[in-house]
């Protein structure tokens, strides 16, 4: 079972809903202090799917971190600034003097993500929007958090990432950007292991999260009956960051639900959702 990251410190990104809500308030319930970022400021700031407004604020997940026994600080900001970005880094070594886990799970859906469109119907500047938050972004937080771990001889990067960085998934951009977290995470743990600092990417299942639920009422392929909770994903967090052997796994991609057999966890339910390997295959193995 995970463990305790009591007087931890952690940082996630894109925590205002979904997946990053969800690893915040596991790392909370772990004991962690953890600093959430996220654009949602005010009850209806997040985007529109089909119409219909997201709810929740990083505030508000900020909150129910605290309640649930860590420490939640919201931050709110945008990663397309560095400067902001920056700042948070330097405040966290200004208010603790540490950092023990980075997640990197900001991404920017477009609202063209879910159309079905080929991409040369799609507008070009479609790929600056995903690669901008989404992969730049997991880039910049990185090289911060990196220059804080390498100093302190710790730590644990997680990339959020998917299947579409191996097999096709809505729009040639989208798996571009999935496929570039996942080299990330392998090359940067490359030059990150002799300092004692692991990397990871995780391949997520279908997630249950706000925007799933509102796209299942119209996309049938939805089916939320098998999907993954956004706190099993982050249980597979806390398991990483508890694991005092987890170097030997840095710079591999990992099928987030096989983690539950491996650290003996399970999903909210109770149960263990079923990996998607059959379905998509082996991650990728990179070379040095």
């Amino acid at each position: 079972m995970p463990g305790s990251l009591t007087d931890a410190v952690a940082i996630v990104t894109g925590a205002s809903r979904g997946v990053g809500k969800g690893v915040a308030l596991e790392l909370g319930r772990a004991g962690a202090t953890v600093y959430l970022t996220g654009r949602s400021r005010n009850p209806g700031d997040g985007p529109l799917v089909f119409n219909e407004a997201l709810p929740g604020t990083v505030f508000e997940t900020a909150a129910e971190v605290t309640a649930a026994g860590g420490t939640g600080i919201a931050v709110a900001l945008d990663h397309h600034d560095d400067a902001a970005v920056e700042a948070l880094f330097q405040r966290v070594a200004h208010e603790h003097g540490r950092l023990d886990v980075l997640v990197n799970n900001a991404f920017y859906v477009p609202p063209e993500l879910l159309s079905g469109k080929p991409f040369w119907e799609l507008p070009t500047a479609f790929w600056d929007e995903i690669t901008d938050v989404g992969v730049r972004s997991t880039y910049v937080a990185s090289v911060y958090a990196a220059r804080a771990m390498v100093a302190a001889g710790r730590g644990l990067i997680v990339n959020t990432s998917s299947p579409g960085g191996g097999n096709f998934s809505m729009t040639p951009a989208y798996g571009v950007g999935k496929v570039a977290v996942d080299r990330m995470a392998f090359d940067m743990a490359l030059e990150l292991r002799p300092y004692g600092v692991s990397v990871i990417s995780l391949w997520l299942g279908l997630i249950s999260t706000e925007r799933t639920q509102v796209a299942a009422k119209h996309i049938p392929a939805f089916q939320l009956s098998t999907c993954e909770s956004p706190a099993f994903v982050g249980r597979g967090v806390v398991a990483l960051a508890t694991d005092p052997n987890l170097i030997e796994q840095s710079g591999r991609v990992l099928y987030s639900a096989e983690l539950a057999n491996a650290y003996g966890f399970t999903d909210l339910d109770g149960n263990i959702p079923a990996s998607r390997r059959q379905q998509f295959g082996n991650p990728p193995e990179f070379r040095p």
